[in-house]
């Protein structure tokens, strides 16, 4: 039994070495992760003032419905506004996923900043009960700062116009008044007739 974990943990420890020679300035992208996650963590545990950590100062968002925010402070004062008191939303979840490596830009032996790109889900609970499921795409731009940390320091959230819940919904809705005007119409001309048979009987 011991034999078979030092061979499981000789295995781990392999791969994680390997992964580290074949991905090119593996650290960075590490910390890049962790900061996906720390993102993640902040909204899906409704910490929103842990959020401005995970951005440069000169900060520029693009968030899903097309505000922008341009200061640290704007990002929890955002959040505030949609699930404080008087507020449209109830609970968010939401996991960001990278299509690629982020590309790194600069000296190659120290790269300075990065572009990266992805998808995403957003998960709404409203505050009258109702769920709905956004899918997103997202762009980021990520600088190294003085500190030798990574932030981002412009960050564009969109989601596609003709497949969310809110346009569905809507093309529902449409349905439902075309399908009832039709009916109406048709009633309409049924009395139409009648009414001018009885006139000219």
């Amino acid at each position: 039994m011991l034999k078979n974990l030092l061979v499981i943990a000789c295995l781990l420890m392999s791969s994680t070495s390997l992964a580290a020679t074949e991905e090119p300035n593996h650290a960075i992208h590490e910390e890049l992760r962790g900061l996906l996650q720390g993102i993640e963590t902040a909204i899906n545990t409704e910490k929103y003032e842990d959020l401005k950590q995970y951005f440069d100062e000169k900060l520029t968002i693009t968030t899903i419905n097309q505000n922008v925010i341009s200061t640290p402070e704007g990002i929890d004062a955002y959040f505030k506004d949609w699930f404080g008191k008087g507020g449209y939303l109830k609970k968010l979840d939401i996991k960001l996923m990278p299509d690629a490596l982020t590309k790194l830009y600069g000296d190659a032996a120290n790269p300075s900043w990065g572009l990266v790109y992805g998808r995403g889900t957003e998960n709404y609970q409203l505050v009258d009960g109702r769920n709905l499921a956004m899918k997103t795409r997202w762009t980021a731009t990520v600088v190294k700062e003085a500190d030798g940390k990574w932030r981002i320091l412009a960050l564009h959230i969109g989601t596609n116009f003709y497949d969310n819940p809110i346009f569905a919904a809507v093309k529902d809705s449409t349905k439902y008044y075309a399908a009832g005007g039709l009916v109406l119409g048709l009633l309409l001309g049924v009395l139409g007739m009648v009414f001018l048979r009885r006139k000219k009987s």
